[in-house]
């Protein structure tokens, strides 16, 4: 891993790591600016050795001023160069024109955009819109952008796909499709959430060089979550351990027509370590939830009297999937949360909290953006333009430990956020919420702090489905999890 990866920022945090780099090491912009290009020149020619014709897309900031570095570089390996100039080349100044008028001088070929396809290349480098985008893109660049998108060949993009907001993640109007994207200095918190993903492909980071010391002026935004940290965590078991050793976990839910919720929790609970894994759920449910895992012990509970002696006993609670809204549920939600035990709230114990909101320290609350906005008493798409601001209200308003999940779930707690880079769409099927629900309680019966145990929860259920998806993602299950669990919790 590039040095400070897993370390994530929001674009006025990397400006000032620039700033710091370039007044107060002596970096000068330009020799920044150069180990930018190399980095991306060198990206295309391992990515796609073959190719010797590019087409670069300049704008007229820095950004564009990479894209004429990068083009002359290209030059000088004697691939076929074209750059495309976007906007009024007069606008340029500093490194960026510097980096045109020598790009100009080796006889390098730039025309002026003119809204006509792209000639047929190998390469596209996108180098037209950098991180200081705030506003929707429009005319020429919304074009380019469009046309850059439908050309057959695969797109890189400089620093951040032009368009897409590097803060929150969401495009702006219109965003480039890449394929690549080669960022520097500091990993931006919306290549990573909500469309980062989608928009960015395979995320390449460099750190330029930076001394490390510029890196230790300023706390990150949050960190990517490393699951290599979760063996100490966790410890080796000891020979004479037994199951009373690792917890007791009951799961809490399976309404009329949902038991099969209850059970892959209480599974992925069992799967991740706990020693003992307990069941409540409707007495109709009860033996055929007995087949469905002959480890779980399952309880028929038709009233919070059944429920208070399974409560007595465990180590932690999950409550949620499957739950349902009735008089039921509402019973059983309002006996757990009086009572003093860790938790996890996921489903429709979410939904019945959003109704009667409380905050509580002991709890790790495990919303999607749908559940989300109903706690925050917003909309799914206000959650979603700015998820990290979400992530750190929801625990703000409720307490405990947030879990904004999505593509990049973010995890918060009072003082500290981490993010999940892992997990695929193959995970967009049901019962993949009840899994996570059932990790993490896993874990937190084996000792690991609430916040611990939300984050290496979210990466091992992102990593085992990633695991999981080299079978293919259409069709992949929530069960389909418990095999690369075992071995990843194990490794």
């Amino acid at each position: 891993m590039n040095d400070h990866e897993n370390e994530v920022y929001l674009t006025d945090q990397v400006r000032e790591l620039d700033r710091t780099a370039i007044e107060e090491f002596n970096i000068s912009s330009f020799t920044l600016m150069q180990r930018a290009a190399e980095a991306t020149f060198s990206e295309i020619k391992q990515a796609w050795p073959k190719a010797n014709h590019i087409i670069v897309l300049a704008g007229t900031g820095n950004n564009g001023g990479d894209g004429y570095v990068i083009a002359s570089l290209a030059l000088a390996a004697k691939f076929k160069v074209e750059v495309i100039q976007v906007g009024d080349h007069a606008k340029l100044q500093g490194d960026a024109k510097k980096a045109h008028d020598l790009f100009v001088e080796k006889s390098g070929l730039c025309t002026v955009f003119d809204e006509k396809e792209f000639s047929n290349c190998d390469v596209i480098v996108d180098a037209l819109l950098g991180t200081g985008l705030t506003r929707a893109v429009k005319g020429d660049y919304a074009t380019a952008i469009e046309l850059a998108n439908q050309h057959v060949a695969p797109i890189l993009s400089v620093d951040i796909p032009s368009g897409l907001d590097a803060n929150n993640g969401c495009p702006l109007g219109v965003a480039i499709q890449a394929e690549t994207t080669v960022t520097f200095v500091g990993m931006k918190l919306g290549l990573l959430t909500a469309s980062g993903r989608q928009y960015s492909g395979k995320i390449i980071f460099n750190n330029l060089q930076i001394p490390k010391e510029v890196y230790q002026s300023m706390s990150a935004t949050c960190q990517s979550i490393q699951l290599i940290d979760l063996r100490s965590k966790l410890g080796k078991r000891d020979a004479d351990a037994h199951k009373g050793d690792f917890g007791r976990v009951l799961v809490v839910g399976g309404n009329d027509g949902m038991a099969g919720s209850v059970m892959l929790a209480a599974e992925a609970a069992a799967r991740s370590g706990s020693g003992l894994v307990s069941v409540a759920t409707l007495p109709q449910h009860a033996t055929a939830a007995l087949q469905s895992c002959r480890e779980i012990m399952v309880h028929g509970v038709s009233s919070v009297k059944e429920l208070n002696p399974l409560l007595k006993q465990a180590t932690v609670v999950a409550i949620g999937p499957g739950l349902g809204q009735d008089s039921w549920a509402k019973k059983l939600l309002a006996r757990i949360v009086e009572f003093d035990i860790p938790m996890v709230l996921d489903a429709d114990a979410l939904n019945l909290l959003a109704a009667e909101p409380m905050q509580k320290k002991s709890w790790i609350l495990t919303p999607h953006p749908g559940e989300a906005a109903r706690l925050l008493k917003s909309s799914t798409d206000e959650v979603q333009e700015n998820r990290l601001r979400s992530v750190q209200d929801l625990q703000k308003h409720y307490g405990g430990v947030a879990v904004l999940k999505g593509s990049g779930t973010l995890i918060a707690v009072e003082d500290d956020t981490s993010i999940c880079i892992a997990g695929n769409p193959g995970m967009a099927t049901g019962g993949m919420g009840d899994v996570l629900t059932g990790i993490i309680a896993g874990l937190m019966a084996q000792g690991l702090s609430n916040y611990d145990a939300a984050r290496f929860g979210v990466q091992l259920h992102a990593q085992s489905a990633d695991l999981a998806a080299k079978d293919g993602m259409r069709g992949m299950l929530a069960s389909d999890l418990f095999a690369p669990l075992r071995k990843l919790i194990n490794s």
